[in-house]
């Protein structure tokens, strides 16, 4: 009798701690990160797009868009924050890791967010629009462009009650804030040395999205990154202005080396080459660019069918350098990015078109002179050999020329020791002339 209190008093523990386990994990919450790292693309739209259903359908509690970017396509920054305004599930912007940035369109997103967080000294701003060039990138002041751009960021800062009047500073003075900066003066919410830090501190805000007033529940949340899907994860890779200025690059010299020197694989390569850089670009490329580049193609084929390589080959390379530079349209209106990114751009592209050029050069070079180079068979015909056996007429036998064994036969037979002369070539056998020895 004495052992049933006991029996009751675990059977109701064990109920207890079953309640409290189940209330703990049906409290806690699921967060979803997104990175936004490198060149914002339109791989980052679709990708997010996805990421916010996914977050809608399996019910978690907030969206961490992570981002450490430079900038990018336009396009793609606007539908980003247009998903985020649709959005039902809570979206945080948080840039991330410290030392980071989000220049340009990335400081874009992050006033569209729900909320706006960044890490130890980590820098936003950066917003005026560039006019690209190699010589040096220069901000514009086209009131057409800069009004656009203006609303879009003043709408989304007073939408979400920040400081509109440094926002519009971003874009019309291109200034640049830290952490500490940006919170003082009311840009973002947050400042986080890390995710658990900031989900922890944001717990319980009531934030406005598009379904109404919600509650974040991210205290001890279970925290799970978004996975590209495999079409978005080749796009983000080819949509970087850089990548896929290179594989244009690319694909143009291996269609010269597929042209120069055809049955090696250069002209399949070439094309993959072009094809994908076309999908990086959207088939959205400057065409003068594309002409200044098949100039420098032709340029080149005509230089490496001369004996030598100057003029043309050089003026080739430069018009390639020069095409690649600008076969992307970096107008305002498609790309908002900072200009230390265009600066990296071109630093970049004209030190690998160097690169590549020298190598496919090199390849080249090396193959023509083989194919220019006067043919071996020809050379034998008249050389002495020495028989080392004997072998009827016309029977082949094998003999040591110049230190390989070859086939050979001869129409009055072979004594081994005796000198014969190759006179001719009958497939894989020479066929040898017996030479008269003086008396």
């Amino acid at each position: 009798m004495a052992r049933r209190p006991l029996t009751i008093f675990l059977i109701f523990s064990i109920i207890a701690f079953l309640t409290l386990s189940s209330q703990v994990s049906a409290n806690s919450g699921k967060v979803l990160v997104f990175k936004v790292s490198g060149t914002i693309s339109m791989a980052h739209s679709e990708a997010l797009i996805d990421a916010l259903d996914v977050a809608r359908r399996e019910g978690y509690s907030a969206v961490v868009l992570m981002l450490s970017t430079p900038g990018g396509s336009l396009d793609s920054t606007l539908r980003m924050i247009t998903a985020i305004e649709n959005s039902p599930v809570p979206v945080i912007g948080y840039v991330y890791p410290p030392g980071t940035t989000a220049w340009s369109a990335g400081t874009y997103i992050l006033m569209a967010t729900h909320v706006a967080a960044m890490a130890p000294h980590t820098i936003i701003g950066s917003c005026q629009p560039i006019a690209y060039s190699p010589l040096g990138s220069q901000p514009i002041n086209d009131t057409k462009i800069l009004n656009a751009l203006i609303s879009v960021m003043a709408t989304q800062a007073k939408a979400h009650g920040r400081n509109e009047t440094l926002a519009i500073r971003f874009i019309t003075e291109n200034v640049n804030v830290n952490d500490e900066e940006a919170h003082a003066q009311g840009v973002i919410e947050f400042r986080a040395e890390t995710l658990e830090v900031l989900l922890n501190t944001i717990h319980g805000l009531e934030v406005k999205t598009a379904i109404g007033a919600v509650k974040l529940n991210t205290k001890g949340a279970t925290v799970t990154d978004y996975t590209f899907r495999i079409r978005d994860s080749v796009i983000n890779v080819v949509s970087d202005p850089t990548i896929s200025s290179l594989l244009f690059l690319i694909g143009i010299f291996a269609l010269i080396y597929g042209l120069s020197a055809p049955g090696h694989g250069g002209e399949i390569l070439g094309a993959a080459a072009i094809l994908l850089a076309l999908i990086g670009m959207g088939f959205d490329i400057n065409i003068v660019s594309l002409i200044m580049m098949a100039a420098g193609a032709i340029l080149l084929i005509y230089e490496l069918a001369t004996p030598g390589f100057g003029v043309f080959g050089f003026s080739g390379i430069i018009l390639l350098t020069i095409g690649a530079l600008f076969i992307i349209p970096f107008s305002p209106e498609k790309w908002a990015i900072s200009g230390e990114w265009y600066a990296a751009f071109t630093y970049s592209i004209v030190a690998a078109t160097i690169v590549i050029a020298g190598i496919f050069l090199f390849i080249i070079i090396k193959i023509l002179q083989v194919r220019r180079r006067p043919p071996v068979i020809g050379r034998m015909w008249g050389d002495i050999l020495t028989s080392t056996e004997d072998a009827p007429p016309n029977e082949v036998a094998f003999i040591i020329y110049r230190g390989e064994c070859w086939q050979a036969k001869c129409s009055k037979g072979l004594k081994k020791g005796k000198k014969y002369k190759i006179v001719g070539k009958d497939g894989p056998v020479l066929i040898l002339e017996e030479i008269e020895e003086a008396s």
